[in-house]
């Protein structure tokens, strides 16, 4: 790669998407006519593709020293540079990545945010002191941090209706059917539910839980582990639960926190999401969820704020994008991009620093480095990375709805391929609906999806390669099936977000993975933290292992 070709690349790698049409302008698909071509972002996609075919780099123009430095800044970056700045540090820089935020990141329609990625956080539980830290220090967690149930800020707590689902042309509350179904269903869906309250207080021969959030803190025992040699749905087969609704809500669960159905996720995995969440509130029910206007991004603006009062700066972080680590006598080099010049075009820097938090997503991190030495065989390790559409539709007003439960925080349609979508202004307390709100729909894109069985590799490349139109008819899956037409009477603008590495799937026999194992344990010049690390990808994870590698720098 010349110069040249690198720095036009680089420049619009960094501009972060690609303005495909105009949004006032009506467009075909094969399904229909969209009344507003969509903005598709691609985060990291152009980036990703120059570290994995890059020859060399330029030579640095530049160098800047620092005692730690941090890699990313997604939940894990952020909470390693947060528990930095508590313990009193100062002199740590954290390189921002691609995206600022990670899956973590959000978007705006004027004076209305939406999540471009993760938009709830569920109650902490009592295992999860690091999460229960974090909140009370950026203030989410008003009293009793530590007790069995804290109070929290009630403005975050989400609101009812919480959530609903769309089954027969009918809303109905909450996201499992009750409505209809015969005595067995319903036997087995009390018997189900009966037997996760047992999970949650189960322990295993080493005294520790056998779910827990971190999964660090999960009980090692061979009685529990076995659950990882088999799939979620054959768990339930095996139990004696055959529920058609009871496997689409299991199906819906796993793809929502993992992004692959229950038919592949680990069994272990698929109890993990109901069992381990085991948070309470003084102000709120069991059950209850965390959330902003703009998803996880508001609690990554509390994160930032805080971060920014602790070191009395705020040029802590910066934009840019490692390309390249290197161990020496005084600690670790890494080769840095992103950093504009005069001209605005980026040029590659020297970073020097004495420790670096390597917090990105390991495939990111093995072009980086050779993990090899560390233990981690990118061939046989790399955990599998499930594809997503993250798509924000800008509304004037609200669109008609259907008979039964109004319009909720979370709404969702009873076996579809898709997740369903949230709602910007949910949390807003208003005596009347607002003038404009957000509708942010969720799809993970697979095989199934695209209508054909196909390989990872195969969904990436079609992500990378798909049209608008192409696009936009995923993004509206559940859109479509719920309002009909009439939704693009309100519609004036929508935006894509694209992730073909969106989040780790936990499939059979994830908790084996020595690799994963071996870097969580590396505490040397440079340390690893990110979500990847568990093999599922969630905010509580990410964190666990930003505030485990800091800690260890602190001591």
């Amino acid at each position: 790669m010349d110069r040249r070709t690198f720095l036009i690349g680089a420049s619009a790698a960094l501009a972060g998407c690609d303005r495909l049409g105009d949004a006032s302008r009506r467009f075909l698909s094969g399904v229909g006519l969209y009344e507003a071509a969509p903005v598709v972002l691609r985060p990291g996609m152009a980036q990703g593709h120059a570290l994995r075919d890059a020859a060399q780099w330029p030579q640095p123009d530049g160098e800047l020293h620092t005692d730690v430095a941090i890699l990313g800044s997604g939940a894990a970056g952020l909470s390693a540079a947060w528990l930095l700045a508590r313990a009193g540090m100062r002199d740590f820089i954290v390189i921002d990545g691609p995206e600022f935020g990670g899956n973590t990141a959000a978007g705006r329609f004027g004076d209305l945010g939406f999540p471009r990625g993760a938009h709830y956080l569920p109650l902490p539980s009592v295992e999860s002191t690091h999460m229960r830290e974090m909140l009370a220090d950026v203030g989410v967690i008003e009293q009793d941090p530590f007790s069995v149930r804290p109070r929290f800020d009630e403005r975050i707590i989400v609101h009812a209706p919480e959530e609903r689902h769309f089954r027969n042309g009918r809303w109905h509350d909450g996201l499992l059917p009750t409505d209809g179904l015969d005595d067995g269903e319903r036997e087995q869906h009390a018997r189900f539910f009966a037997r996760i309250s047992e999970l949650r207080d189960a322990r295993g021969n080493d005294g520790r839980k056998a779910f827990t959030i971190p999964i660090a803190l999960a009980s090692r025992d061979p009685k529990w582990m076995a659950l990882d040699t088999r799939t979620f749905r054959q768990w339930l087969l095996d139990e004696g639960f055959s529920s058609p609704t009871l496997h689409a809500y299991a199906d819906y669960c796993c793809r929502d926190d993992y992004g692959a159905g229950h038919d592949v996720v680990s069994a272990w995995a698929g109890l993990h999401y109901f069992a381990s969440r085991g948070g309470h509130a003084q102000n709120a029910a069991d059950g209850a969820v965390l959330t902003w206007p703009d998803g996880l991004h508001g609690l990554v603006s509390k994160l930032i704020a805080r971060v920014d009062r602790l070191t009395g700066r705020s040029d802590w972080h910066r934009p840019g994008m490692a390309l390249r680590l290197d161990e020496s006598r005084e600690g670790v080099d890494v080769l840095c991009t992103g950093v504009a010049d005069a001209h605005g075009m980026p040029r590659t820097m020297r970073l020097r620093a004495r420790r670096v938090i390597c917090a990105m997503p390991l495939h990111v991190a093995a072009r980086l480095t050779p993990l090899a030495r560390f233990g981690f065989d990118p061939a046989r390790h790399l955990p599998p990375h499930a594809a997503w559409l993250v798509s924000s539709f800008d509304l004037r007003g609200f669109p008609a709805e259907a008979p039964g439960v109004p319009l909720a925080w979370d709404n969702v349609v009873h076996g579809s391929r898709a997740l369903g979508y949230v709602v910007a202004t949910h949390q807003l307390i208003r005596q009347a609906p607002p003038a404009r709100t957000v509708f942010t729909a969720y799809c993970p894109v697979d095989g199934a999806a695209l209508g054909q069985a196909a390989a990872p590799a195969t969904i990436r490349r079609w992500l990378a390669e798909a049209s608008p139109a192409e696009l936009m008819d995923h993004a509206v899956t559940d859109l479509r099936e719920v309002y009909g037409r009439g939704f693009w009477r309100h519609t004036d603008k929508v935006e894509i977000t694209a992730r073909g590495h969106a989040m780790a799937s936990p499939l059979p026999g994830f908790l084996a993975n020595a690799g994963a194992v071996a870097l969580r344990g590396v505490d040397g010049p440079i340390q690893f933290a990110h979500a990847d690390l568990s093999g599922l990808s969630v905010f509580e994870e990410a964190a666990w292992w930003g505030t485990r590698a800091a800690a260890r720098i602190v001591g």
